[in-house]
């Protein structure tokens, strides 16, 4: 793992880069310190490991292909760790085939980006992802949603569904909080992309679906026959208010 260059602004988040191409991490470190963002690195996936139960850091951008343990197998492992579930991961990948970007957001990554990328949208996505799970200062302490009984904190980012917690990646949190704040609203997918997740997002609608199809494995007694975010065909997907009826 090299040692970062630290930004001059206290308090500032703090980016895990793990990619195995010193030349990335070179061009993405060079941005986000430029935004204010403190940076680490490292060059494969048990260094990775490593540095996130080490340093917890605020975001991971993650490279798909890296030796040892593949950026995959690095997001199973943080997502299985109830102490780093919370991390919001962002991956990098130069495979064109969408099977992959499927299965790792079907995996719990809360976005990414294809190589070659342009830096300046990375920057854009970081921004993004920082905005909805950092909220800002004057968030109201006890900001409760409750639609039945699914109850969502959205100041301790914390959902409950029958007294029990549920661990959600914070896009899928974000898109659960869009619905909830709207039962019986339906929503299609560039709608959730833009109001839940915070930018226009050029990629595929399955996108949204991946994370759609999360939440149900989450919240849903039979994930295939929904009883809370149900399918409204040729639209989207809306909350029903009466699912725990």
């Amino acid at each position: 793992m090299k040692e970062n260059t630290r930004s001059t602004q206290s308090g500032s988040s703090t980016v895990l880069v793990v990619d195995d191409d010193a030349q990335i991490v070179r061009l993405i470190r060079s941005y986000l310190e430029q935004a204010g963002y403190k940076v680490e690195s490292a060059a494969d996936g048990e260094a990775a490991l490593h540095a996130v139960r080490a340093l917890r850091p605020d975001l991971v951008i993650l490279d798909l292909g890296l030796p040892v343990k593949d950026g995959l197998d690095v997001t199973r492992a943080i997502r299985g760790d109830a102490q780093l579930a919370h991390t919001p991961i962002m991956m990098l990948t130069a495979r064109v085939d969408d099977v992959d970007r499927i299965l790792g957001l079907e995996m719990g990554a809360d976005d990414y980006v294809i190589k070659p990328f342009n830096p300046r949208e990375v920057l854009a996505r970081v921004k993004a992802i920082m905005r909805r799970t950092r909220p800002p200062a004057d968030q109201p302490v006890n900001d409760l949603l409750s639609v039945d009984d699914l109850i969502l904190d959205r100041a301790a980012h914390v959902v409950m569904r029958q007294g029990q917690s549920i661990e959600l990646t914070p896009s899928e949190f974000d898109i659960l909080q869009l619905l909830m704040l709207h039962p019986r609203r339906a929503f299609n997918r560039t709608e959730i992309i833009e109001l839940a997740l915070g930018y226009e997002y050029a990629g595929l609608e399955r996108t949204v679906d991946s994370h759609i199809k999360n939440l149900r494995r989450k919240l849903e007694d039979d994930p295939r026959h929904p009883a809370y975010i149900e399918t409204v065909f040729g639209v989207g997907y809306r909350l029903n208010s009466r699912g725990a009826e």
